[in-house]
C-alpha cells in the first residue's frame, strides 16, 4: 500500500505563508484521492481540503476557502498543501491522507475514507 511521508511544516507568523509537501511512495498514488487532515491540540481531527485522483476535483474546508490550495504532481508522486494568509488558529499537527485506488468521488471530508496517513507536520503561526 502507498506510503505517505510530509514535509514543510513550521512556524510562520501571522498572515505569511506555507507550503506542505506529501511525498507517496507505490504505484497507486495517481489513482488515489487525496486530501489534507488537521488535528489542534486537544482537538478532533478535521478536513482541510482533498483532490481527486485526475486533479479536476477538489473540496475545501470553510475555514480555508480563498486561502488554502490543494495540488498534485502525479509524475513526482507528490501532494501539496499552499497555505497563505495564515492565521494563528490554522495551527495543528497537518496529515496527508489516501484513499483506495480509484474510490468514487463523494465525502471527501470524512477520516473514514482514508486508509492511510501520513506521520504529521507540526504548523504553528504566531500573532
Amino acid at each position: 500500500q502507498v506510503q505517505l511521508v510530509e514535509s514543510g511544516g513550521g512556524l510562520v507568523q501571522a498572515g505569511g505563508s506555507l507550503r506542505l509537501s506529501c511525498a507517496a511512495s507505490g504505484r497507486t498514488f495517481s489513482s488515489s484521492t487525496m486530501a489534507w487532515f488537521r488535528q489542534a491540540q486537544g482537538k478532533e481531527r478535521e478536513f482541510v481540503t482533498a483532490i481527486s485522483w485526475s486533479g479536476g476535483m477538489t473540496n475545501y474546508a470553510n475555514s480555508v476557502k480563498g486561502r488554502f490550495t490543494i495540488s498534485r504532481d502525479n509524475e513526482k508522486n507528490t501532494l501539496y498543501l499552499q497555505m497563505n494568509t495564515l492565521k494563528p488558529e490554522d495551527t495543528a499537527v497537518y496529515y496527508c491522507a489516501a484513499q483506495r485506488p480509484r474510490a468514487i468521488w463523494g465525502r471527501s471530508d470524512l477520516v473514514s475514507r482514508y486508509d492511510v496517513w501520513g506521520q504529521g507536520a507540526q504548523v504553528t503561526v504566531s500573532s
